[in-house]
């Protein structure tokens, strides 16, 4: 691969000997590693290696997290699993700063430069819909990848903003349990996997993105709570860019220190405790990751999260209209557990129903893309008000939340399956669903995973399927 002279340079003095450079120059030849992230949320760990072996045609785990692998094959969003948030194809050495960040249920946390979504989807998974994930993307274009990630994903917990770091600081100041920032970076190691990249570093070098850092650093800062944690990631081997923006960090905010980890297969520990993957001495393009932590002690929120549902005896019309709908749809203990749900998160939105994680009046002033997760919307007719289900919502459900009557589950390798995500009209066979209902909404699934909804007639099924999502 021909590589800028100037980058040559810089890393034969990092690296310091000949071996290692050579080593490092030669790993920009090999093809770039694949890899897929099993969701958490919709496999157990039991279910990984199964899962991993029809995806990649092997068990081959990455070393630094405890969902991914290795890919032998080329997966792609054109495999129903993806359809169905089962997996998400990501760059190996992404898999790492998620994992630093170890997210647990009720912390509330913000992904700062979240798109294209697979480090936020790990986030949310690890949440298990409790506490709160803010994901943040300042690129409005991006953020559109983002939300149908965090869609597909089946998170409900998650707020998305189009929003620059500086207003979510003067908004939430001291709001956040743990932060990532994976920030914008000279990329250099995307080199071998996009030339796009080496383009753009001749353009700009790495010395023209350090203001943006650190400028994102700094906001953050504002954001997080007492005993807080950032951890913060780049894609790319520049010292200005890593280790000297990190030094320089802490030097200002003598109140952050660096919090080490344990010893990983393939991640090489600085002395500083920060980590590096190296493409010459581990399976990926390679990564840079430190966990800072506050010095303070651990406080709680002072702000009041408490959703508000929406009330009135219009919106309450509304949601008896949506739960008539449902109650065709999930089974019992689902239907009641919606109810639930409902009593304390229901908000209404225009047209649009939503089951909100927080009260949305503390992102007032934010541009919201996400606000929850989304129900369907209400039409108001002469006679009645009727309720639309999103397709959001049936890939946030398991499939015993759902009634006998109402799910087609279809083999991953099933034609019909393909002709479904394309968009196009299937027809069941009746005689293998004798439980199925004869007219209504449908869930289709494959394996028994959520995909998406349909309307039948007598085994002839009607597609629901989104347009934007379709097969092409």
């Amino acid at each position: 691969m021909n590589l800028p002279e100037e980058f040559l340079a810089r890393m034969r003095d990092e690296l310091g000997d000949d071996a290692s450079f050579e080593a490092f120059v030669a790993s920009y030849d090999r093809s770039p590693l694949k890899g897929i992230r099993l969701s958490t949320a919709k496999l157990t760990p039991d279910e990984y290696e199964h899962t991993a072996e029809i995806l990649t045609g092997s068990h081959n785990r990455v070393p630094w997290t405890s969902c991914g692998y290795y890919s032998e094959n080329e997966t792609s969003g054109k495999d129903p699993y993806y359809h169905a948030g089962i997996y998400y194809p990501q760059e190996p050495s992404a898999m790492l700063p998620a994992e630093v960040l170890a997210a647990r249920p009720g912390e509330i946390i913000l992904d700062l430069c979240a798109a294209p979504g697979g480090k936020a989807c790990r986030i949310g998974e690890d949440l298990k819909g409790k506490g709160l994930l803010v994901a943040n993307e300042i690129n409005a274009e991006r953020s559109k990848a983002l939300n149908r990630n965090i869609e597909r994903t089946g998170i409900t917990n998650c707020i998305i903003l189009n929003e620059s770091p500086e207003n979510i600081a003067s908004k939430l100041p001291v709001f956040f349990d743990k932060i990532l920032i994976d920030a914008p970076c000279s990329g250099e190691g995307m080199f071998r996997r996009d030339p796009r990249a080496v383009t753009s570093w001749k353009e700009y070098g790495p010395a023209s993105i350090c203001k943006v850092q650190r400028e994102i650093l700094d906001q953050a800062v504002l954001m997080l709570k007492s005993g807080g944690d950032i951890v913060y990631s780049t894609c790319t081997f520049a010292r200005v860019e890593d280790e000297d923006m990190i030094k320089g960090f802490l030097e200002e905010h003598v109140d952050f220190e660096i919090v080490p980890h344990r010893e990983i297969d393939g991640v090489t520990h600085n002395d500083d405790g920060s980590m590096r993957i190296w493409p010459h001495l581990a399976e990926g393009d390679g990564h840079f990751c430190v966990h800072l932590r506050h010095k303070g002690d651990k406080s709680g929120s002072a702000y009041d999260l408490t959703p508000v549902p929406s009330s009135g005896s219009v919106n309450i019309k509304i949601k008896i209209a949506m739960m008539r709908y449902m109650s065709e749809l999930l089974t019992a203990d689902a239907y009641d557990e919606l109810m639930r749900l409902c009593d304390e998160r229901f908000v209404v939105q225009g047209a649009g129903l939503y089951l909100v994680p927080v009260d949305l009046r503390l992102f007032n002033g934010l541009k919201m893309i996400k606000s929850g997760l989304f129900l369907g919307e209400v039409k108001t007719t002469k006679t009645e008000r009727v309720f639309t289900m999103s397709n959001s919502l049936p890939l946030a459900l398991n499939s015993n939340m759902i009634r006998e009557d109402s799910l087609i589950s279809l083999e991953r390798d099933s034609d019909m399956l393909i002709r479904y995500l394309k968009g196009e009209t299937i027809t069941i066979d009746m005689s293998g669903y004798p439980q199925l209902r004869r007219k209504g909404v449908v869930v289709i699934a494959v394996d028994g995973h959520p995909l998406g909804l349909g309307k039948i007639d007598n085994g002839t099924v009607k597609n629901m399927y989104p347009k934007a999502w379709r097969l092409v």
